[in-house]
């Protein structure tokens, strides 16, 4: 059997969450709560599985609650069940150590099983919070200058006007204004004193002014 508190701050969410759960002979609700403050106490009190916990409720958020109960209670599992799905909801509440995310529209047999992954061990996230959690974990890469893009930089770092690149570098004005237009793009800056000094910071570029 699975015990289980659920935290939601809205009633009709909360007996309809029971409800369904009520379908399946291997999950028990053992206490409920409208705020975050009740379910750190109910969580005290009666030691569950897992924390059904919504994200946002009136006296404490979803991330902040987790963070306190798995710092008193690590065995119980905390799986977040919201209708927020943004980047900035998602990530504090994985990196607070929740070990699910789900949305509300979740269909039920889905949220079931999710609840008994989640207090299996597993890291159950819908796709948005798993792309979310991807692209926060995915290393920065390094813009990738061309070898003449990184010669009209370095010219650039020198105090050189676009005339005085297209001497330098033999080749004309128009193609230095096109070089630029794409350093801008892969240095995601808007001009060359940025460009100039976003190189030297992430790419090693030394101004020898």
């Amino acid at each position: 059997m699975i015990r289980l508190v659920m935290a939601d701050d809205h009633p009709m969410v909360r007996e309809g969450i029971r409800s369904m759960l009520k379908r399946h002979a291997d999950l028990e609700v053992v206490a409920e709560a409208c705020n975050g403050t009740q379910a750190i106490e109910a969580v005290a009190k009666t030691r569950p599985d897992l924390l059904l916990l919504d994200l946002r409720m009136p006296d404490m958020n979803g991330p902040e609650v987790t963070r306190k109960v798995l710092a008193s209670y690590p065995k119980t599992k905390v799986l977040i069940l919201t209708t927020y799905d943004s980047d900035h909801d998602i990530l504090p509440a994985i990196e607070a150590g929740a070990n699910g995310y789900l949305l509300k529209d979740v269909e039920p047999h889905v949220l079931a099983q999710a609840i008994r992954d989640t207090v299996a061990g597993s890291t159950v996230l819908n796709p948005t919070a798993a792309e979310a959690v991807s692209k926060a974990l995915r290393p920065a890469t390094r813009p990738a200058l061309s070898e003449q893009e990184t010669r009209v930089l370095r010219e650039a770092a020198k105090g050189m006007t676009n005339r005085q690149i297209a001497e330098h570098l033999y080749i004309s004005e128009a193609t230095v204004k096109t070089y630029f237009s794409r350093i801008f793009a892969k240095l995601e800056v808007s001009d060359r004193t940025a460009a100039v000094a976003e190189a030297i910071e992430t790419l090693g570029l030394k101004s020898e002014q």
